[in-house]
């Protein structure tokens, strides 16, 4: 049966065939996070936001625009939500670098690293409202998603 079904796909014009496949297909929203550390510190603090209306600190993320480059997603993300600019080349990919959430979302994730005695941090007030450093061993209350995300990569609680 299976291979009548994919004989009737395969004969079917190749416009036909693509717009099946995005129809039937799982869709997902694709998003940037960042892991930014204090440079000038080993093991240095981490960069941490707080958006409404959580009362828990996050990471600075964001979806992708489309067909933007994960790496210049990201530090478009970082600059919008922290007033942290960082070249998209001085991030350096996670490994793994994308993680698979169970609502449709996929995260690639950056790490990136400045000096936090010399970098203004920036917050609009509206979509975040604080971002602030903070030691890896004194990490403020972090949302479920960061808490998991940290540990996947061997930092904070979950670790």
């Amino acid at each position: 049966m299976r291979g009548l079904a994919y004989q009737v796909f395969y004969s079917l014009p190749g416009h036909t065939r693509h717009r099946l496949a995005r129809l039937v297909a799982p869709k997902y929203l694709v998003g940037a996070v960042c892991i930014i550390r204090d440079a000038d510190a080993e093991d240095g603090p981490l960069l941490l936001i707080r958006q409404p209306p959580n009362r828990g600190w996050g990471l600075p993320a964001g979806l992708l625009k489309k067909r933007e480059d994960p790496a210049v997603g990201a530090a478009r993300e970082l600059l919008e939500e922290s007033g942290v600019r960082l070249d998209p080349a001085d991030l350096t990919p996670g490994v793994p670098n994308a993680i698979v959430h169970m609502a449709g979302v996929v995260d690639t994730v950056w790490f990136g690293s400045v000096p936090a005695s010399r970098t203004t941090l920036r917050v609009d007030g509206g979509e975040v409202l604080e971002a602030a450093w903070f030691p890896i061993d004194d990490l403020p209350p972090l949302t479920v998603n960061t808490a998991l995300l940290l540990g996947r990569y061997g930092i904070g609680p979950k670790a």
